[in-house]
């Protein structure tokens, strides 16, 4: 296409302007993401304190990169150039892609998705963050549901390197591929296709049997919340940060895993109810970190060293596309 399209794309990536629909912490966090890449970005909001919140959320990102040394301070301010925030959906016309990131409510997500429609051109793609919904229910009243696909972050969006990227069986391939050259290529994102959807995903579904063992393991009075954690940061989290968990299966062997299930299997937790835990955690109000309360107490100091241990691995690896 010629070098007016080479620094075209380098200057704007291959969408050319973005949209991101909500200003919650997935919002904001993606319009990080998308700015600090060098892509002008438009939020698009319901209210003016929803609006304030996101362009602080990003403020608030940006400054930490700052301070870790991730960015320059001339780069922090060129990079916030290119948010804008509103509430008006007519600022979504002539975006190539729009993250959907709206409350995880069917209901809402569909009234974002006819506004969207409305102003936008037929063949802009629309990929929602939702962390579960499927994307064939997603795209169920939509004139153009070739166009609608799932594109999962993980938080916080604008660190965590992974997307996982699922269409419907009415998504098209041009738009599944279109959305996975621009994760991989744009923003520099390790991508997960599915080759079908799933309620929940990949990650969502081990993350949620995780929980479910863990708190069974906790109910049963098997060891304390701090030891389970232990378990999981000294042992499977190194080490799965290096090698995967079907690759370990692999490396053990079918035989030993076999014998290792026929003992284990039997005694797991397998109820398909919200567990008892949690249950009389939403009746007491003690429901984790907001709360003060949940199977830890949570006060600044443990949030503040919690936050500062959460997001290290992803300073370690930290890369944008940023051309500013």
């Amino acid at each position: 296409m010629g070098d007016g399209w080479e620094n075209f794309r380098r200057i704007f990536g291959t969408m050319g302007m973005a949209a991101v629909c909500g200003t919650g912490k997935i919002g904001a966090d993606m319009a990080t993401l998308l700015i600090g890449n060098g892509v002008p970005t438009v939020v698009i909001g319901h209210s003016q304190a929803g609006m304030d919140r996101c362009r602080n959320t990003v403020g608030r990102n940006l400054n930490t990169l700052e301070a870790e040394g991730k960015l320059t301070s001339s780069q922090r301010e060129a990079v916030f150039g290119l948010l804008s925030v509103t509430k008006d959906f007519q600022a979504a016309r002539g975006a190539g892609i729009v993250f959907e990131a709206a409350a995880e409510d069917l209901a809402v997500k569909q009234e974002v998705f006819q506004k969207l429609e409305a102003v936008c051109a037929a063949d802009t793609i629309i990929a929602s963050t939702t962390s579960a919904l499927p994307p064939s229910v997603l795209c169920a009243s939509l004139r153009h549901p070739e166009r609608l696909l799932v594109a999962h972050p993980f938080q916080p969006a604008h660190m965590l390197p992974l997307f996982e990227l699922v269409g419907s069986e009415k998504t098209s391939p041009a738009a599944l591929e279109r959305a996975k050259s621009f994760l991989e290529n744009d923003l520099n994102r390790q991508v997960v296709c599915l080759h079908r959807e799933i309620e929940g995903f990949i990650v969502n579904r081990i993350a949620q049997a995780m929980f479910r063992e863990c708190l069974f393991l906790l109910e049963q009075g098997v060891a304390s919340a701090a030891d389970i954690d232990k378990a999981v940061h000294y042992a499977i989290g190194m080490r799965y940060a290096s090698i995967g968990l079907l690759e370990y299966f692999d490396a053990v062997g079918f035989d030993l895993e076999s014998s290792i299930a026929q003992t284990i299997y039997p005694t797991l937790c397998g109820t398909a109810e919200v567990q008892a835990l949690v249950r009389q955690g939403l009746e007491t109000g003690k429901t984790g970190l907001a709360a003060g309360k949940g199977l830890y107490r949570w006060d600044a100091e443990r949030i503040h060293d919690f936050e500062l241990r959460k997001r290290r691995p992803y300073l370690d690896i930290f890369s944008w596309n940023s051309p500013i």
